[in-house]
């Protein structure tokens, strides 16, 4: 017998925030790079900022990935095939927007060329928007710790 808590029972509910506390350690991640902001990301992977004792570990395969790296100009030739990894990633999905051509369109915006995307939170939902240009190794860290705290439930 569970003590009812709300809705739910006690011992669910406490399953539930020990399996978020666990998926929030545990993000395996798959990374679309391009422009400067590739070199920002590939410094944070490195032993002076190591995303690694965050829990999070890089994959070959988006199937076998729960977090997107999303940094850099997407194209519109370029979205299908990133609407696709999205769809081929591991439930549930988490997506990080680095710099601002990820975010909000940055130079490449669709009002200044034919060819961008004004953000790629237009093609797929993004949980975590890392500004800046390029974003900082420190700021893309940041973004990781408020994507955790989101998914244990702090925000």
């Amino acid at each position: 017998m569970t003590a009812d808590v709300g809705s739910r029972g006690f011992l669910l509910s406490t399953f539930d925030r020990a399996m978020d506390w666990a998926r929030s350690g545990s993000l395996w991640y798959y990374s679309v790079q391009s422009g400067c902001c590739a070199d920002e990301v590939m410094d944070t992977l490195g032993c002076r900022y190591d995303l690694e004792r965050f829990g999070c570990v890089p994959q070959a395969d988006p199937s076998q990935a729960d977090l997107l790296f999303i940094s850099g100009f997407v194209s519109r030739k370029a979205a299908p095939h990133l609407l696709d990894l999205y769809e081929r990633m591991l439930e549930p999905k988490y997506v990080i927007a680095l710099g601002s051509c990820a975010s909000c369109g940055g130079l490449f915006s669709e009002d200044r060329t034919y060819s961008g995307l004004s953000g790629v939170g237009r093609l797929i939902p993004v949980d975590v928007h890392v500004p800046g240009c390029p974003p900082r190794p420190e700021a893309i860290m940041n973004g990781l710790i408020t994507l955790q705290e989101k998914i244990r439930g702090g925000r």
